[in-house]
């Protein structure tokens, strides 16, 4: 009934291969994917290739067979056959190659290249999906080895001439290539760096800070006392001390402390100097005192954090901190992280982890996007096709068992990506997130990118339905059989819209919130906002579809056609959540009926309504959304993808990891340089890399004012993880860029504005850069982080090397001899033979960047 078409096909068992030789093929066939031309199609297409040299005794026979490849390819191919191939796109990424009468055969020591034509351009190997697979017949499938790997030269042919670098030259491609020499000049600064001031550097930066002679000197003989309402602070406060190596007996403040020293915890709520926003602290050490007073609890948090940040541990093993009074607030009460966890899920210890670092630096917002088109990842009670169908993707057609296979995941559930959060470890996650004053706000994605919620609840709907429970089996559909609509979404998707029409989507909805809230308050918390999504709905839906044709019908529901649909299934999921007491959240351009105009707000009975603005490509026009929403009463959090989507790359390298849509690279700092103040102030260059000069010329037509500032709530990071497979890629991907967010969403800069006081931000990112070099790297890599080093730039000048780094005080090492030995880089040495000359930092022995030579 559902998506049957998948499964049908011409193959002819004129030739059928068997489960040994298939197993052989795989083993010893070298799967390679290539690309061959960008400079093809503008920026609409290039030119591809995926060669087989068949190093195995097993042949591929001539002409049809029943043998299929399959591989995972995020951009589209168009060409319909190559090499006596017929190439059909299935769904989403995946992909297959069926042989036709025209197939010359693959004999042992041959190879056979297949050249096609596909969407947009590729220039970095991680847009390359691994885990390519041969299956025939009733055959198990079989991944070709080469393929099952993270390393991607492994399957992927060199990425080296212009017209494979560049994504395209009609238009132009501007961006700069990173090499030694580009990194060397992007890196070269005047300003003069005060280790001092790095190692005492708080990030996020306070507002007021004054450093004081001495040093408080912490040992067991400290104590605690604490205001009786801190006492999950506390907890959490001797957790950190524990791997300090300090065990600080606490107590509640009824008890007097004595003459012992004493780090006092207080609130005081109506003090004038705290008619601030929530998470207002001073912070004052002194030799034999510490006292945190703090507007709330948060408050108080938040100057722990200060206090542990400024904790040293020197070679004997004493702990110490700088004298120091501290006066500090928030810059907004909205500062987020996203991280999408459906595309790939990455295993409980990298969300705990996540949170973790997020409390550190004073975040307070995780927006979990736990469903989307390629996996859902929440046990949901009552609806266990969610998770254990949902939460998997393996080689299942019918999709009974299982997702189709995306992203590199392969033909098996023992795939990367795979599994999702069980229902007692989430609550778990919301009780650790609340004990670090950090909301959880979870993602139910939808009307689009909803395809594995579709999926799930189509097999939920097959197993009721064979058991006669037809009733039961509606209940929670969230697609219709005689819906003939046809579109194609921007990640390949042809089935991946809820029915907006169907009462059984919002039954769904409403299951699925319940069943959230439930979580929530056994975690002893609230759920107070709950995103929907609302984004990349593929044109086309619902235009044939018997249910919403019923409601087009009806003149009194204001509902006229399908561009009504999306303004209506928003208003229900309004109305759901505004009974519920939750605040709804949605993607910018879920919010909107077209480039220009939000829908309205009235509307909407919430009093909140929070909408996260990402699309701020300055020339397709619409990064005015920011303030048009505001302006029309949506509380906006600024999520602007070409400073704050860590799943970019760090530079334009095509070993770098990520997608680059937004912007050719996204490196830390441009993420620091970020001025969520001034939206417009952002615009720098252009998806091509041509500089803006004029922003308003650039659009075409008068850019709005802010005219609420108060509705812009904050700022939020962002991770897409389509490309990210592993817990160490995605938390590479975020380090140490999350600190970034940190930083300005707690604190406003001095160099800030429209125009911004280049020669101060410089400064500014020169201690934090060396901040990061000299003690946050570290302490992330002791908490379990992956974070991800800066190459290091290069250039021979008179015979002599000189290399620099992105972060102050990052160790370099060199190598002379193409990476056979190493050594420190401790200034310029003479070199005789460029050629052998390798770079890489270091951060301890413990961690590398990658490595450069002088290209």
């Amino acid at each position: 009934m559902f998506a049957t078409t998948l499964i049908t096909s011409s193959w002819c068992a004129s030739a059928m291969l068997s489960q040994s030789q298939l197993d052989a093929f795989a083993k010893d066939t070298q799967l390679t994917f290539a690309v061959e031309n960008n400079f093809h199609g503008g920026a609409g297409s290039f030119i591809g290739s995926l060669s087989l040299k068949n190093g195995s005794n097993v042949a591929l026979p001539k002409g049809e067979s029943d043998w299929q490849i399959y591989v995972h390819s995020v951009r589209k191919i168009k060409t319909l056959a190559s090499a006596g191939l017929r190439i059909e796109h299935i769904n989403g990424d995946l992909h297959r190659f069926v042989p036709t009468p025209e197939f010359a055969g693959l004999a042992a020591n041959e190879s056979l290249k297949i050249e096609f034509e596909a969407a947009a351009w590729i220039a970095a190997y991680t847009d390359f999906m691994p885990r390519a697979f041969i299956v025939s017949g009733q055959s198990l499938p079989v991944i070709f080895a080469n393929t099952d790997t993270e390393d991607m030269l492994s399957f992927v042919a060199p990425i080296e001439r212009e017209n494979q670098l560049k994504r395209h030259n009609e238009p132009l491609d501007y961006s700069p290539l990173a090499n030694a020499a580009w990194r060397y000049e992007h890196n070269a600064h005047t300003v003069k760096v005060d280790k001092e001031a790095a190692l005492k550097r708080i990030i996020p930066k306070p507002q007021n800070v004054d450093f004081n002679r001495g040093v408080a000197q912490l040992d067991n003989k400290w104590q605690i006392r604490f205001a009786g309402r801190l006492k999950s602070e506390v907890a959490v406060f001797q957790e950190d001390l524990s791997e300090l190596g300090l065990t600080l007996d606490a107590k509640a403040d009824h008890i007097a402390a004595g003459k012992v020293p004493t780090i006092f915890l207080k609130v005081e709520e109506d003090e004038g100097r705290y008619t601030r926003q929530s998470g207002s602290y001073k912070l004052e050490i002194d030799d034999d005192k510490v006292e945190i007073i703090g507007v709330d609890n948060a408050g108080v948090f938040y100057g722990i954090q200060s206090l542990l940040a400024l904790l040293t541990t020197a070679k004997d093993g004493s702990v110490e901190a700088p004298n120091v009074e501290i006066d500090d607030a928030p810059r907004y009460g909205w500062r987020g992280m996203h991280y999408d966890n459906a595309r790939n899920y990455h295993g409980k210890e990298a969300l705990f982890k996540l949170v973790e670092q997020m409390a550190r630096y004073k975040l307070n917002k995780f927006h979990w996007h736990f469903s989307d088109d390629e996996g859902w990842r929440l046990e949901i009670p009552g609806l266990p096709e969610l998770s254990e169908i949902g939460g998997y993707r393996c080689f299942d057609l019918e999709e009974r068992t299982c997702l189709l296979t995306q992203l590199g995941t392969g033909p098996f559930k023992s795939g990367s990506g795979n599994g999702y959060l069980s229902r007692a470890d989430f609550v778990e996650l919301l009780k650790f997130a609340k004990a670090r004053h950090i909301d959880i706000i979870p993602e139910i994605e939808g009307p689009g990118h909803a395809r594995a919620a579709i999926k799930a609840m189509e097999a939920r709907y097959h197993r009721l339905m064979e058991q006669g429970k037809e009733t039961e089996a509606r209940a929670f559909l969230l697609s219709d059989p005689e819906d003939k609509s046809e579109y194609l979404t921007v990640q390949n998707y042809t089935d991946n819209s809820f029915n907006v029409c169907m009462d059984s989507t919002y039954a769904f909805v409403e299951k699925v919130t319940y069943e959230l809230q439930g979580m929530y308050r056994e975690a002893g918390t609230r759920l107070e906002n709950l995103h929907f999504g609302g984004d990349e709905v593929g044109a086309g839906s619902w235009t044939q579809s018997p249910a919403c044709n019923i409601l087009f019908k009806d003149a009194n529901n204001g509902i006229a056609g399908p561009a009504d649909l999306k303004p209506y299934f928003t208003q229900r999921i309004a109305a759901i959540f505004a009974k519920r007491g939750i605040a709804p959240g949605a993607w910018e351009d879920g919010l909107m009926y077209d480039r220009v105009n939000p829908f309205k707000r009235d509307e909407f009975p919430n009093q909140v309504f929070t909408a996260n603005v990402w699309d701020n490509i300055w020339e397709w026009g619409v990064a005015d959304r920011a303030y048009r929403l505001a302006n029309d009463g949506y509380q906006v959090v600024l999520s602007h993808g070409t400073h704050l989507y860590f799943d970019h790359p760090y530079e334009a390298h095509p070993a770098e990891r990520g997608y680059y849509w937004a912007a050719r690279y996204t490196d830390t700092k441009k993420a620091f340089s970020y001025m969520p103040d001034d939206v417009y102030a952002n615009a720098d260059f252009t998806r091509n890399g041509e500089a803006i000069d004029n922003l308003e010329a650039l659009v075409g037509r008068p850019l709005p004012r802010l005219e609420k500032p108060e509705n812009i709530l904050g700022m939020q990071g962002q991770v897409w993880t389509e490309t990210i497979r592993t817990e160490d890629q995605v938390m590479a991907m975020m380090f140490p860029r999350v600190l970034t967010v940190a930083e300005r969403a707690w604190h406003k800069a001095s160099w800030e504005g429209e125009l911004p006081n280049e020669k101060a931000r410089a400064a500014d990112w020169q201690e934090f850069s060396a901040a990061l070099a000299l003690k946050e790297l570290s302490r992330l890599v002791a908490d379990g982080v992956n974070v991800n080093l800066p190459v290091p730039g290069a250039v021979i000048k008179d015979g002599q090397l000189l290399a620099n780094s992105a972060f102050s005080f990052l160790t370099i090492e060199v190598s002379l001899d193409a990476g056979k030995s190493w050594q420190t880089y401790s200034g310029p040495m003479t070199v005789t033979n460029s050629s052998g000359v390798r770079l890489r930092t270091t951060l301890d022995g413990k961690k590398y960047s990658r490595i450069t030579g002088l290209e």
